[in-house]
């Protein structure tokens, strides 16, 4: 992987871990065309992280309230919402322990097709949420109820899948139940944070892991300007799909990835 390989992949990366477009399929469809394999896994890992940063450095503020609140050791706003944080990785943390291989499977089949049938199940998830943004409820619900992140962390589980959006799954899955959408972005790019630090340790694991499947070694340069793309495009992507969730236009991405899936069906 050169690195202009590197500079677009983490660009893409950047955008579409948050824009409800889905950064796993992009990435993969991203490869395909530029035919980007080398260092792979340990690209993504890279990416990965600096999304997470991203999310870190522009979501500050409400994650030190939420490091405050917790260490008044008591129940309070706070320590709900990350209840309700935790309750929402049980479904990822049982894809990845009993059907981790199963996933990965599809990464190393048909991967084109499977992303272009996920990008317009996003697409179809997306347009309910538009036309629907206060969910079937009467009134839309200030919290995250427990029940409500569980239901969210399901569908961030089948995000796992290339072609499903994270972001879109979770924040059309949270404005259906009814969540105010001010606040389910916010919740969506958090929640997230933890399973991919795991995730990203888990691989790491593998890597180095004795008897592990070589991978062709990753440039230096190539790893460096990948990050920082992802870094800096991550942080703009966030700040835009936070405000753009709280004008609710997501028909704009569910046409994209409509469009998107089809065409990766006609190529596949």
């Amino acid at each position: 992987m050169d690195w202009i390989q590197a500079l677009l992949l983490g660009i893409v990366q950047g955008l579409t871990e948050y824009l409800p477009v889905s950064s796993s399929g992009h990435l993969e469809l991203g490869k395909a065309l530029l035919g980007a394999e080398a260092g792979g896994l340990r690209f993504d890992i890279i990416v990965h992280v600096a999304t997470v940063l991203s999310t870190l450095a522009v979501l500050w503020k409400e994650i030190a309230w939420l490091f405050r609140g917790l260490f008044r050791w008591q129940w309070n706003d706070e320590t709900r919402y990350i209840a309700a944080i935790i309750i929402s990785m049980i479904p990822v943390a049982v894809v990845g322990v009993f059907f981790k291989d199963a996933v990965e499977a599809l990464y190393s089949g048909c991967v084109v097709r499977v992303t272009g049938i996920c990008l317009i199940i996003t697409a179809l998830l997306l347009a309910l949420a538009h036309y629907f943004p206060d969910g079937f409820s009467r009134k839309p619900a200030e919290k995250v109820s427990p029940l409500n992140a569980l239901v969210i962390g399901i569908a961030q589980a089948c995000a796992v899948l290339p072609g499903l959006s994270r972001s879109g799954s979770t924040i059309a899955t949270g404005l259906l139940l009814g969540v105010d959408r001010r606040r389910m972005a916010q919740f969506s790019f958090i929640m997230v944070i933890p399973p991919i630090l795991g995730e990203a340790l888990l691989d790491f694991k593998d890597l180095a892991a004795p008897g592990a499947a070589a991978e062709e070694a990753l440039p230096v340069a190539s790893a460096i300007i990948g990050f920082a793309a992802a870094f800096v495009f991550g942080c703009l992507a966030c700040k835009w799909m936070i405000a753009l969730v709280k004008k609710c236009r997501l028909i704009w991405f569910a046409a994209y990835c409509l469009i998107v899936g089809c065409a990766a069906l006609v190529c596949s």
